[in-house]
């Protein structure tokens, strides 16, 4: 009997984790589930070159001619209800159902929005392709935008749209923007780029209503000031997609809980990608990667977990990057509180520089603003030091 297995979430993880099963000789049925309508496609371009329109849609196709060859049975425009965790059937929600013998999890995350906003026009998140298209549409005939929180998606978005000629306000709650991921400090410089390029930011402010009705006009914040605004952008964060699997006896907890492999504990079902939820020692929790190269990555692990196999190579190292208002930040390794940072080259005033992150005299991060060699180089060095996936 030909084994199955099903792959639910057809983005670039659950893509990745398809290559990988194909790559490690499964020669099985490879059923690949997503709730979108669209092939497999790349994320990072949404903000920037689709948003602006500078790139198509076939340009944004993660699908290669060598996938042609994997032989993948799509389920498109089909969404997980359930998970039955003693069959490993896949319940649909067009009623038909999955039945596996191993399951990767890759449903990845769907973006947080404002309450009571979901249907005022002119408000948008930023998560996927339908996302995008429609956002472009209204920043073409806007004027002014608004871009609640500082995130990588939103100041990326901030940036396109400065490109694009409108009047930004980017409004974050904390009082430094990317203090999670780079530190106060580092966060800092980075959010310099903003008033660079004539975008203004507002930091230590919350937001209280949006104004208007059936069209947003303003956003009004907690301190009482207005700001005018023809389109709106949410970036303050993103949701596992989960909740379909309640009741399976996959461990839940913002994400879908695994080790350092992508096992969940439930036998024969990883979870890959966004969704997945995995122990931190630097954290003190389980946390979730939300990155591009994670996505890439860390599939070929889990599926090495799943098929009984050795994991090959050392453990990926955290890696991100953002590019805003002409510049690529890149980021690697692992950050926490209390690490000092040493500028190794260039200058932060000047936003092109390359600062490593210490602890107790050893480098475990490194960030580098337009110094792409000198990055890669220590990129290089601090995968070089990380211990193999236990």
């Amino acid at each position: 009997m030909t084994a199955t297995i099903a792959v639910v979430g057809a983005s670039l993880a659950g893509l990745s984790a398809a290559r990988a099963l194909r790559a490690r000789s499964f020669d099985g049925r490879l059923v690949v589930i997503g709730d979108e309508p669209h092939a497999p496609y790349d994320r990072p371009p949404l903000s920037k070159d689709l948003l602006a329109g500078t790139s198509t849609l076939e340009d944004v196709a993660l699908g290669t001619a060598a996938d042609e060859a994997l032989d993948l049975e799509w389920r498109l425009g089909t969404a997980a209800v359930g998970l039955d965790p003693s069959t490993r059937s896949v319940r649909l929600s067009d009623g038909s159902e999955v039945r596996a013998d191993g399951v990767v999890l890759a449903t990845g995350a769907r973006a947080r929005r404002l309450p009571g906003t979901e249907r005022l026009a002119g408000v948008h998140v930023l998560r996927t392709l339908d996302d995008a298209l429609a956002l472009r549409a209204d920043l073409r005939a806007g004027r002014s935008l608004v871009v609640i929180g500082a995130g990588f998606i939103g100041a990326e978005v901030a940036s396109t749209a400065r490109g694009l000629g409108l009047d930004v306000t980017v409004v974050e709650a904390l009082p430094v923007p990317l203090a999670g991921p780079l530190g106060a400090e580092m966060g800092a410089v980075c959010a310099g780029l903003h008033a660079d390029h004539g975008t203004r930011l507002l930091t230590g402010t919350g937001v209280a209503r949006l104004v208007g009705a059936p069209r947003v006009g303003a956003v009004e914040l907690a301190d009482g000031r207005r700001l005018p605004a023809d389109v709106v952008v949410v970036g303050i964060g993103a949701v596992p997609n989960v909740e379909w699997l309640a009741g399976s006896g996959v461990p839940l907890a913002d994400g879908v809980l695994t080790d350092a492999r992508g096992a969940t504990g439930l036998p024969g079902v990883v979870a890959v990608g966004d969704c997945a939820a995995t122990w931190s020692a630097e954290a003190g929790r389980a946390v979730r990667s939300e990155h591009w190269t994670h996505a890439l990555e860390q599939p070929a692990t889990a599926v090495a977990a799943l098929l009984g196999d050795e994991p090959s190579g050392p453990a990926p190292v955290p890696y991100f990057w953002s590019e805003q208002y002409g510049s690529r930040i890149q980021f690697a390794g692992s950050r926490r509180d209390g690490d000092a940072v040493r500028v190794l080259e260039g200058d932060p005033a000047e936003r092109s520089f390359l600062a490593v992150y210490e602890r107790e005299g050893r480098p475990v991060a490194v960030l580098g603003v337009d110094q792409p060699r000198l990055f890669t180089r220590w990129r290089r060095q601090l995968r070089a030091a990380e211990p193999a996936v236990p």
